[in-house]
């Protein structure tokens, strides 16, 4: 075989999302671009914020020397210690550069997490609704998943939590706001959540992480806030990423920021340094790291994003669809009109309209749509939605 089994078997059940997004390639090749409507892929259409291309400018027509070259793998120490003087400010806990290490993005940071924590067969614990590769970047590394479900309104049930810990779960994986659901847990979830994994840890003689996935963690509506896991619980391990809010995908520039009160913290930072380098990331970009380190605080428009939420959701709700009203990211998680959402995204490609299947989250009966694309796909989206509805009595 010129692959191996287990590459194999990972393609067969790769991301849906990329699944749908190729499908909309090939549907625009047959119908033109501007007829498909594709609100798959979470890849921002707005443009960076005028402070990241100001800077951007002016490192490139004022070049450092030796800009390019390589550096610590842990990332510039300017970088880091701006990194902690705005997790410092976010968090309400002290960071210093001791407690970040710059990656390429929040997949490589959760892979050189996971890489760094995780022994042969230890679980890690994720609810659904959860991004796809979680179960990829755990499996790169030997470990299992477990999944647990969430309630209604996509909040972890923590009785279910409690009740599924056993001594070999390394680590709870937390992504608020969420990707697909929108959801996001208020300061009370993640202190009972703490309080859980406290508990546990205790009666099993065990430790165990909590993972804070969090690059959406600056695109929230309606004065919603997102706690900071920190102040609840200290074995506690974030990965973010600038990907979403300064509309950056592309550059892959990201961070791990470890509690500063960790236990076994120099262990840990070595480690995640070490796994930087073998997994063949090396270091974060380091044109990126400049640039980073003096837009802290920045982010795009999140009352240009709030206005396309209420824009999608105001017309979904109107034509029946059953869906809960997203606090944070940018997409949208609604019951499919039929029990097997397949059969209701087929239905909507018939009108050149593209979603991801909620099995791909984990979470079948549901699909997702993205809502950061241009007001133009929005808009156009909506016939096929309706004619759907329709078709489905949901109107």
């Amino acid at each position: 075989m010129s692959i191996s089994d287990s590459v194999r078997e990972s393609m067969s059940s790769s991301s849906w999302i990329r699944r749908m997004f190729e499908v909309g390639l090939e549907l625009k090749k047959k119908v033109g671009v501007d007829n498909v409507f594709d609100l798959t892929l979470g890849n921002p259409t707005m443009e960076p914020p005028p402070e990241f291309e100001a800077e951007l400018r002016r490192l490139v027509q004022n070049p450092v020397p030796g800009m390019h070259r390589y550096m610590e793998n842990a990332g510039y120490p300017e970088t880091r210690d701006a990194v902690a003087q705005q997790l410092s400010l976010d968090m309400g806990v002290k960071f210093s550069r001791n407690d970040v290490m710059m990656s390429t993005g929040a997949a490589a940071a959760l892979n050189c997490i996971l890489k760094t924590i995780l022994n042969k067969g230890e679980e890690v614990i994720v609810f659904a609704p959860f991004f796809a590769e979680y179960t990829h970047y755990v499996n790169n590394h030997n470990g299992s998943v477990k999944i647990l479900p969430t309630n209604e309104h996509f909040i972890p049930d923590l009785n279910k939590l409690e009740a599924a810990i056993t001594k070999q779960t390394k680590a709870v994986l937390i992504n608020s706001p969420n990707n697909p659901s929108g959801a996001v847990y208020d300061a009370q979830t993640i202190h009972d959540l703490a309080q859980v994994l406290e508990k546990k840890e205790k009666q099993l003689s065990t430790e165990i992480y909590l993972i804070s996935d969090e690059p959406y963690r600056k695109i929230v509506y309606d004065d919603t806030i997102v706690p900071s896991v920190f102040q609840h619980y200290r074995r506690t391990v974030i990965a973010n990423s600038y990907s979403k809010d300064l509309a950056l995908p592309g550059e892959r520039i990201g961070y791990i920021a470890v509690h500063p009160e960790c236990p076994h913290h120099k262990d840990l930072m070595d480690g995640f340094v070490y796994c930087n380098r073998t997994l063949g990331f090396v270091n974060a970009p380091a044109i990126m790291q400049f640039v980073i380190r003096k837009v802290q605080g920045i982010t795009v428009s999140i009352a240009e994003y709030q206005r396309k939420r209420d824009f999608l959701y105001s017309n979904l709700a109107a034509m029946g669809y059953s869906l809960v009203k997203p606090k944070g990211a940018f997409y949208m998680f609604p019951q499919s009109p039929t029990a097997n959402e397949f059969e209701f995204i087929e239905e909507l490609q018939k009108y050149n309209v593209l979603v991801v299947p909620g099995t791909g989250f984990g979470t079948p009966g549901y699909f997702r749509a993205s809502y950061c694309m241009e007001d133009k796909t929005l808009q156009g989206s909506l016939n096929g939605f309706k004619k759907v509805a329709e078709k489905f009595h949901l109107c």
